[in-house]
């Protein structure tokens, strides 16, 4: 597989582009595994912190750098993700119940 070519498609140049969602995809898979083997508060506030770096690095990084994670406009993709990150933290953070499992 070639790693770079001349007009700039090549595997260097779209990770070069796309860093930032890979970077929150492996935060939410480690949410993921920890929600699996039954950490699901710990889970469910990791793919909080996701949503959280994502807001980062919206706001942060320019149009050109931010991959993936631009969807709509910078402050309403901020909005959405700080917003939903906030949420789903906060549930995370206030839910007491040790299981979720129906005993």
């Amino acid at each position: 597989m070639e790693t770079t070519s001349r007009t700039g498609h090549g595997l260097r140049a779209r990770l070069r582009t796309h860093w930032p969602l890979l970077v929150v995809l492996l935060i939410a898979l480690v949410g993921l595994q920890r929600v699996v083997t039954e950490h699901w508060r710990e889970g469910s506030a990791l793919f909080a912190v996701a949503l959280l770096v994502a807001t980062g690095l919206r706001v942060a990084l320019p149009q050109d750098r931010v991959g993936l994670l631009a969807i709509r406009g910078r402050y309403t993709d901020a909005l959405v993700y700080g917003g939903f990150g906030i949420a789903v933290l906060l549930l995370a953070l206030t839910i007491t119940s040790s299981s979720l499992t129906v005993s």
